[in-house]
């Protein structure tokens, strides 16, 4: 028997790699853990999600085929009346028509052992079987599944987990068993926040996901009748249950499923969210995805004791374990936490959750299958360098052509250059993609050593502020007094007596408010520094550590220059032509879109050079350390000149951003056209400034004692030492770190100390 297969079904020759997965849950059913994983898959291969066959009508097999973004949706449909040997017969069939014309099979992925019997012949170079749930316990499971599940176990090469519970359950049944608990797309349900709950309405409580055999309705109902003037929600779809065995209640409300794109909207509208599991055989081993996706989107949680959502969030003040009579007392806890004014259990969750994305577990997984499908010989460098920002190129250009190493460097993003990265947009104009990079420096050894890679525009940078509806120049010099106040000062020696009447002392100093105020007083302070800070950085000047200031930007003079260094330029090609040609060598070869967690295993390296986050490298394993990031809004306007200085910061709060950049000023061009960017400080993104507190401070030393046992790992640049660095101190750090590694490997300075 041979079946057309459908045009769109056949995947573009340049797709070389073929994952296909068996799921016994329909894309289209809840988005849940497949979903969140193939969807990332298919960012890296072609990714087929094979569904349970459909049984309708009488005509012959045949298969459905459709696609819901990169991911290519088959379903199976056998006509009535086939028994099983037969509907295996054609699902065999079936699938082996479909893969015909397909690449070679590189992953097969099964959700259920149940596929395996029309499977398990298809050749691939990695077998997983991703165990979601404990199937065999579940109403209605197959007879054959145990069977099929051991058969399963031993042709897979690697078992994934859904939780702990599930791992410590199969580890003695596999040799390669990894545990892989729910994550989180947190900035999805983060939604959620922008919505608190009002004391003044009645409470709502709510739960979402499958409602089936897993539910204590028991439990639910206990609690609609302890609380008739709360309303409880339960949102999904019902399956294995008649409806008309669910309770009712005037204040329970059944809704129906709602798609995943709904969710966050559906929990702003709660107080509290519920998990009011049975504890029975289906729920022994369940890790709920939903667990840490209520606490993304701010809601307190109260959880029947599942035994991984108590391992895993039990002690965390915003979810409460509880059953029987204990399971209302304990919402009463979560509505008083969810309506109360201390936020601290939200941050607690935030530090967990940053562990815990969809994008780490999937880039996790395909290191282990890469581990698995690779052959044994792999590309050997000597030095791997993570990241093709200032750091990153500048050791990897060190080691390749002064110490005459091979080198790979990779970046996560499509580009080199880093933050720093630069390119011609719509109109022609050369801009900053993550917003403007001014160069200076005191330091003759980097403005020497970048030479070598660029000539250069000299460029003076000068910045305007936007106070009390007029632009004037920061750092606050004696034209920013004389155009505020109308001083009328004509002398360095003026402009220093004004400043000194407005300084208001402290006393101890403490945080950057104290530094400022001391120096020029509250009204300079809220003027320039407290609006422009509190965006900034999300906090208020009093909660930063008094370093953010080391020194108050005032001056007495004139000179409206931003900087003052010996060495003020922009480089003549821009920023991405420099870095191009400090990584033309012929020991560098450079992989763009490839993160460290894969390419560790796509290569074998002696030595690290590490500039990503420190805490991402040792797997948050003490909590995320925290940081700052922008969004940046690029527009092209149809004038010639928009500003008359680079850059105009806005320090007022009720500016949303913070400062906007006309880069025309910094590249030279000339053109009809100009293009700005806007700049908003956000706390989700990228991470770009480490955040200056003393308790953060005291996190990342944590990590510096680990770093610190690696010793074939060099940890540079602002994310790797969580410092702030302007980029010539990035580049000073590089060299100075590589000269520090040249001199402990190099015998020659050894026998000097020796003679």
């Amino acid at each position: 028997m041979s079946t057309p297969i459908p045009a769109d079904a056949r995947f573009p020759a340049a797709q070389s790699h073929l994952l296909i997965c068996f799921s016994h849950l329909r894309w289209d059913f809840v988005f849940q853990r497949p979903q969140h994983l193939m969807t990332r898959m298919a960012e890296r291969m072609a990714v087929v999600f094979w569904e349970e066959p459909v049984i309708d009508g009488d005509q012959p097999p045949a298969l459905e085929v459709r696609h819901d973004g990169d991911v290519c949706i088959v379903v199976p449909h056998l006509p009535m009346g086939l028994d099983a040997d037969a509907s295996q017969i054609a699902l065999t069939e079936l699938l082996g028509d479909f893969l015909k014309d397909q690449p070679p099979v590189a992953v097969r992925w099964y959700y259920t052992p149940m596929m395996l019997a029309f499977s398990r012949d298809v050749e691939a170079q990695c077998t997983v079987y991703d165990c979601m749930d404990e199937l065999s316990a579940f109403r209605f499971a197959p007879a054959e599944l145990l069977a099929l599940e051991s058969e399963l176990l031993r042709a897979a090469d690697l078992v994934f987990t859904g939780g702990y519970s599930l791992y410590e359950a199969k580890r003695e049944r596999h040799a390669d068993v990894r545990p892989f608990p729910s994550s989180v797309d947190v900035a999805h349900f983060a939604r959620a926040r922008d919505a608190t709950p009002c004391p003044d309405l009645p409470a709502t409580l709510g739960f979402y996901g499958v409602i089936d055999e897993r539910m204590d309705m028991d439990l639910v109902a206990q609690l609609a009748d302890a609380r008739p003037d709360w309303r409880i929600e339960m949102v999904g779809p019902v399956v294995k249950i008649d409806p008309i065995d669910l309770p009712r209640r005037d204040n329970l409300h059944y809704l129906g499923p709602r798609s995943y794109d709904d969710l966050p909207d559906t929990v702003a509208g709660w107080d509290v969210a519920l998990m009011p599991f049975a504890i029975n055989d289906a729920t022994r081993f369940i890790s709920p995805t939903k667990t840490p996706e209520y606490l993304a989107a701010g809601r307190p949680v109260v959880s029947t004791p599942i035994v991984d959502v108590a391992r895993h969030y039990g002690t965390m003040a915003g979810v409460m374990i509880a059953s029987g009579s204990r399971f209302v007392a304990a919402c009463d806890e979560a509505l008083a936490l969810a309506r109360g004014s201390d936020m601290a259990w939200r941050d607690e969750a935030d530090a967990v959750l940053a562990a815990s994305s969809w994008d780490d577990t999937a880039a996790a997984m395909l290191a282990a299958i890469a581990e698995v499908a690779l052959p044994p010989s792999r590309p050997h460098y000597d030095v791997l360098v993570v990241g093709a920002g200032f750091a990153g190129s500048v050791m990897a250009e060190r080691f390749a052509s002064e110490g005459d190493t091979r080198v790979l460097v990779i970046d996560r993003r499509a580009h080199i250059g880093g933050n720093a990265y630069d390119e011609e947009d719509a109109a022609g104009i050369l801009i900053h993609r993550y917003g403007p990079h001014i160069f200076h420096t005191n330091s003759a050894e980097v403005f020497e050593y970048l030479s070598r890679f660029t000539d250069w525009r000299p460029y003076e940078h000068r910045v305007l502020a936007e106070v009390r509806g007029r632009q004037v120049p920061v750092p606050i010099n004696r034209t920013t007094l004389n155009i505020l106040f109308d001083a009328g000062l004509d002398s360095d020696a003026e402009a220093a007596a004004f400043l000194a009447a407005r300084a208001q002392p402290v006393g101890e100093i403490r945080s950057s408010e104290d530094v400022v105020v001391s120096a020029v007083g509250d009204e300079l302070y809220r003027l320039f520094f407290r609006g422009y800070t509190r965006k900034q950085w999300g906090l208020d000047p009093s909660e930063l550590d008094k370093a953010v200031t080391a020194r108050v930007p005032t001056r007495t003079n004139t000179d409206d220059r931003y900087f003052t260094d010996t060495f003020q330029a922009m480089p003549a090609e821009g920023y991405t032509a420099m870095f191009a040609r400090m990584l033309d060598h012929p020991n560098i070869d450079v992989r763009l879109d490839t993160d460290f967690a894969t390419a560790k295993h796509m290569v074998d390296f002696d030595r690290l050079v590490f500039t990503g986050p420190i805490d991402e490298y040792f797997d948050h394993c003490y909590g995320a350390l925290p940081y700052r990031s922008l969004r940046f809004e690029h527009r092209s306007l149809p004038v010639a000149r928009h500003q008359s200085v680079a850059v105009v910061n806005y320090p007022d709060e009720t500016v949303p951003y913070t400062r906007v950049t006309e880069y025309k000023h910094l590249t030279g061009q000339i053109a009809p056209v100009t293009s700005v960017t806007y700049e908003f400080p956000t706390a989700e993104g990228d991470p770009y400034y480490p955040i200056p507190r003393p308790e953060n401070q005291a996190l990342f030393k944590r990590y510096e004692a680990l770093a610190l046992a690696e010793p074939d790992v060099l940890f540079v640049g602002r994310l790797a030492t969580y410092r702030y660095y302007n980029m010539d101190q990035v580049v000073g750090q590089a060299l100075a770190t590589y000269r520090k590694f040249k001199a402990r490997k190099d015998p020659a300075p050894l026998a000097t100390a020796a003679e």
